[in-house]
């Protein structure tokens, strides 16, 4: 069994014009055959009455023997081709013109006789007498006459001699020529057939090859399919090619991808191992010396103990819940539950919680609101968690003494929220990596314990929002976070329809 698409559609063709030239043949001769038979009976339909009137073979009424035999003698030596019959009124051969050797019957049937004579159409086939299953056209008339019918003149018109000069015919020149020139075309058809297939398989064998190559660099490397004939349109073929690019590029996009959170879980991995271990490590020393020098430490020392397990403690409570949290926000595929509300009593909320924090920390608060400030459509959870995580970062980054600054103003139809301190500033190679996962800013004026979760969660927040986070920041000048919020709309404006 052949393994390519070019062989299998090959021998198909070669098996499909072997049994057209085989239909072929077969039709034409028996077609030419039917042709031959209409045309002879039609033109020799009254040979039969012509032969009794011209050559007198009735007389009174009666069959002249002497007249029919003549008639006989003469017609096998003037045209060998036809054969003459005399029939009783039941079908009996009476007498012939043939060779008595060579005839088998000694009736024929009636029933083509009577459709002859009543006008049936042609050819009309009756049975032969020279064998016992063939038939052939003829010519019949009743004797001695139509009204009182004592028998039939049977003519065949297509005898032995007929036959024998058809045999020959078949081996002529002629015949072979046609024979030739059947083939000929048939193997003209072929090799036109074979160059349309050639044309159309090149390509399938084109884009086979392209995904052998992509299967064997293990799906990481494409060639993109080329169109050969780039002058006409697409077919079928061409768009399973660009088909193939498109999923092609989606792989190495989704390996690529594949790839990336494969590093960033080994590095999370590391980072929350090292993060985890040294909160664990420190909360496990401070109990286990509690526990061995329990009664040899004063209160004072107890309490210190106490309070720095404590402290580890809440630090390890808040690395596990960002962690979850960012994963939540990692593995969310559905759009944020965006609802109205109004963004500058979320913002006055956020601010109020770190209120006390501030002023612990020496950290003056100013907010400012723009009076024209609609309401937003977003989440306002996430919004909410957003806020808090900017707020703490920035606190922890804004020295004694330093100011924090939150506003909130119209920008066209999206409200723009930032978030400004007056820290130390980040550097300018480090800005374009501030929202990775663990990466924290190395400067003098950092405080706290985190883990570098907290501006990653609020990327991911603003990207579920479709929205950006722009950062500015100017060493010792401080730093300020920016992100904007669609501005809600009421359904009849949104309809275009302002009047209530």
């Amino acid at each position: 069994m052949p393994r390519t698409l070019y062989a299998k559609l090959s021998l198909i063709l070669i098996a499909l014009l072997l049994a057209i030239g085989l239909f072929y043949t077969l039709f034409s001769l028996s077609a030419t055959r039917h042709y031959l038979e209409e045309v002879n009976q039609h033109l020799n339909r009254d040979l039969a009455h012509n032969l009794v009137m011209d050559r007198n073979l009735v007389e009174q009424d009666r069959i002249n023997d002497m007249a029919l035999k003549e008639t006989f003698h003469q017609y096998m030596v003037i045209n060998p081709s036809i054969e003459i019959y005399l029939l009783d009124i039941n079908g009996r051969i009476l007498s012939y013109s043939a060779d008595p050797e060579k005839v088998k019957r000694r009736s024929v049937s009636l029933q083509p006789i009577r459709d002859f004579l009543s006008g049936g159409g042609y050819p009309l086939l009756g049975d032969d007498p020279r064998s016992h299953d063939r038939q052939k056209a003829f010519s019949v008339t009743p004797v001695p006459t139509a009204e009182s019918p004592q028998g039939y003149l049977y003519v065949v018109l297509q005898g032995e001699e007929f036959d024998a000069i058809n045999n020959a015919i078949h081996d002529s020149r002629f015949l072979r020529l046609s024979a030739w020139a059947l083939a000929s075309s048939l193997v003209l058809g072929l090799l036109l057939g074979l160059w349309v297939f050639y044309r159309l398989t090149r390509r399938l064998h084109h884009l086979t090859a392209n995904m052998e190559s992509f299967r064997n660099s293990n799906f990481t490397q494409h060639t993109h399919y080329q169109r050969i004939e780039k002058k006409y349109a697409a077919d079928e073929i061409d768009q399973l090619g660009e088909r193939f690019d498109a999923m092609a590029e989606r792989i190495v996009e989704q390996f690529e991808t594949l790839k990336q959170e494969d590093i960033l879980r080994r590095e999370l991995v590391a980072h929350v191992s090292h993060d985890l271990r040294t909160p664990l490590t420190t909360l496990h020393g401070y109990l286990e010396t509690l526990q061995l020098k329990d009664e040899t430490l004063t209160s004072s020392e107890r309490n210190d103990y106490i309070e720095t397990a404590l402290r580890h403690s809440d630090r390890l409570t808040q690395l596990v819940t960002e962690l979850f949290e960012l994963a939540k926000l990692d593995a969310t595929r559905e759009a944020p539950q965006r609802e109205p509300f109004a963004i500058t009593e979320l913002v006055y909320d956020v601010a109020q919680k770190f209120r006390l924090r501030m002023e612990q920390a020496g950290i003056a608060l100013h907010v400012c609101i723009d009076n024209e400030t609609p309401f937003v459509e977003a989440d306002i959870s996430l919004i909410e968690r957003a806020l808090e995580n900017l707020i703490d970062n920035a606190i922890d980054h804004t020295p004694n003494g330093g100011a924090l600054t939150l506003s909130v103003q119209k920008n066209n139809n999206k409200a723009e929220i930032t978030i400004r301190d007056s820290g130390g500033g980040i550097p300018a190679n480090e800005l374009s990596r501030i929202f990775d996962r663990f990466y924290q800013v190395n400067n003098k004026h950092r405080q706290g314990g985190h883990a570098g979760l907290g501006l990653a969660i609020v990327k991911r927040i603003m990207e579920l929002h479709h929205s950006n986070i722009v950062v500015q920041s100017e060493i010792d000048q401080g730093t300020a976070f920016t992100f904007m919020l669609p501005v809600w709309q009421p359904d009849y404006v949104k309809n275009g329809n302002a009047c209530l």
